[in-house]
């Protein structure tokens, strides 16, 4: 805790910091920025460096309308219904569960914005540490450019999964509005960029590397960019991925933890299986709001919390009923059943897997007590309307299985399957039988019973037989649930578009992608809107 304390008041004292040129009125008296010719940092100084990168990461993850919602909001495992004391929001959550959203929209918007803070800002630094603004020399020279390039691409990466044919800006004097790119150009350039600064990327994993971007979070982005090759280029490569998690593999110190919990605890970042994550704390770096969108405002007599939620995500009931009874991971994952008072056996409500509808034009409107709650993350005792949890970017686990689902691709079953059975567990470990898992298993479609769902029954039933590896998919439903990623997932397995859920029809291809941003199409001309939305610009 103490050192996540320390790197979190890093980050958020940095502002403070600026490198000018040198002054030439001598009666000046500096108090927030440093004359760069009496600057000369070390090793410990990189944290600070690079720090303007990674801060609009808390709010882009999972501040307001962050990068969770434009994950999951749009997917088969979470909803935010209307309820009682309102979240119909003039249909924001409506729009986003309908795949209905415009370029005007808050959450795609956001995500475009936060990564474009981290682009600039790192094109910023580096353009200052280029022109020996910020004095480096050596090793910390390359290694500094080398992270600030990673962070960079990894942006992009973002980019080119959410929103597909982006600009691309890399020089921060360049004064004219970047050009558009072609979706497989950008992946090129993610590519090269992060081959490129493989070399000088930290190795070590320690308390100094903690919630920056190392060489292994290199090879897990470049494993994440061929896994969804094809849905990006329209050719696979499954070989690299299995290349670039070998690498993890066979030369990182990471390691599937005992307890599935331990790397979503308020102070997870001691976790062994924690790739990279972003540091937050409940006083310091206090975006972290997830929790009080998803719990019913009682629960603040629950957990004697400081705040009182609101009351709004939960579980997709067909979801939830795809989870084996005893999968633990169901228990790690979601809130349910009755709620005590705090500190009595004071039963106050209890969570039910019940949803009559979204609310809305879509039937009854659902109360507080309807919908597991989202508790993947723990939220201890006390909690204040901020969480101190750090959000797991990358773990161990994902390495696993994306070398499974390659070779799965690749024909080879029974290999992913003893990679599958080995996530799975800890999961099992009071009915280690369960825990196996075939090559034939896998191979089979998936146990969701997709279609329209109106209080309680699915009454126009499509189930998931017909998704290849659809067992594969629900695999990582179970092991990855409120992690961001099941849009992705979705989209990759030829689900996002073409099923039914909660009161959610089929709809297009094209919405694989996000519109261009509405400021983005008004300031930059060289900007062409995505195919099949309408809006500012060339459609």
């Amino acid at each position: 805790m103490k050192h996540k304390r320390i790197i979190t008041a890093i980050l958020v004292a940095l502002p403070l910091l600026t490198f000018t040129p040198s002054c030439t009125d001598l009666e000046e008296t500096v108090y927030s920025s440093l004359a760069a010719q009496d600057f000369n940092p070390t090793e410990n100084d990189l944290a600070s460096l690079i720090a303007p990168v990674y801060v609009p990461m808390r709010a882009m993850m999972m501040g307001w309308q962050g990068y969770f919602d434009v994950m999951e909001e749009p997917a088969d495992i979470v909803v935010t219904p209307a309820r009682p004391n309102g979240w119909y929001d003039g249909g924001t959550y409506h729009r986003m569960h309908r795949h209905e959203w415009t370029y005007t929209q808050w959450q795609p918007t956001n995500l475009w914005n936060n990564c474009w803070s981290i682009i600039n800002n790192a094109n910023r630094v580096i353009y200052q540490i280029e022109s020996g603004d910020i004095p480096l020399e050596g090793e910390i020279y390359d290694k500094t450019l080398a992270e600030l390039r990673g962070v960079r691409a990894w942006s992009y990466y973002i980019l080119v999964d959410s929103h597909g044919n982006v600009p691309i800006a890399t020089d921060f004097t360049d004064e004219e509005p970047p050009q558009q790119f072609t979706r497989q150009q950008v992946f090129d350039f993610v590519v090269t960029e992060l081959t490129d600064v493989l070399d000088h990327l930290e190795t070590e994993v320690n308390t100094n590397s903690y919630g920056r971007f190392t060489k292994w979070a290199a090879f897990t982005t470049l494993a994440k960019l061929y896994l969804n090759k094809e849905v990006y280029t329209g050719t696979p490569d499954w070989q690299k991925v299995i290349d670039y998690t070998q690498e993890i593999i066979d030369h990182a110190p990471y390691m599937l933890e005992d307890s599935y919990k331990t790397s979503f605890l308020t102070d997870n970042e001691g976790s062994k299986e924690i790739i990279w994550a972003v540091p937050y704390d409940d006083v310091l770096a206090t975006q972290w709001s997830q929790h009080m969108k998803s719990l019913n405002p009682n629960h603040r007599l629950v957990l004697n919390m400081e705040s009182q939620p609101w009351g709004g995500s939960c579980g997709v009931p067909q979801f939830i009923n795809t989870y084996d009874p005893d999968d633990t991971r169901k228990q790690d994952t979601w809130i349910m059943g009755d709620q005590y008072k705090y500190n009595t056996d004071e039963v106050l409500f209890t969570y039910d897997n019940y949803l009559p509808s979204m609310g809305g034009d879509y039937g009854d409107l659902p109360t507080m007590e309807n919908g597991y709650r989202l508790g993947k993350y723990e939220i201890k005792v006390g909690a204040k309307a901020a969480l101190s949890n750090d959000f797991v970017i990358f773990r161990y686990a994902d390495i696993l299985m994306m070398k499974a689902e390659a070779l799965l691709r690749m024909g080879q079953s029974g290999p992913a399957a003893l990679i599958v059975s080995e996530v799975r567990e800890r999961a099992f470990k009071d009915n280690p039988s369960k825990a196996t898992v075939t090559g034939a298993e896998l191979e089979m479609g998936s146990s969701y019973n997709y279609g329209w769902y109106q209080n309680g029954v699915v009454t126009s039933p499509e189930g998931g037989a017909d998704i290849q590896y659809g067992r594969f998919l629900d695999e990582l439903g179970w092991e990855f649930a409120l992690e961001a990623r099941r849009r992705q997932d979705l989209i990759r397995f030829g689900v996002f578009h073409t099923k039914t859920w909660m009161n959610h029809n089929p709809t297009s291809i094209q919405k694989s992608i996000f519109p261009i941003p509405e400021g983005a199409m008004l300031t930059n001309p060289n900007l062409k809107q995505n195919p099949g939305y309408p809006g500012q610009g060339n459609s």
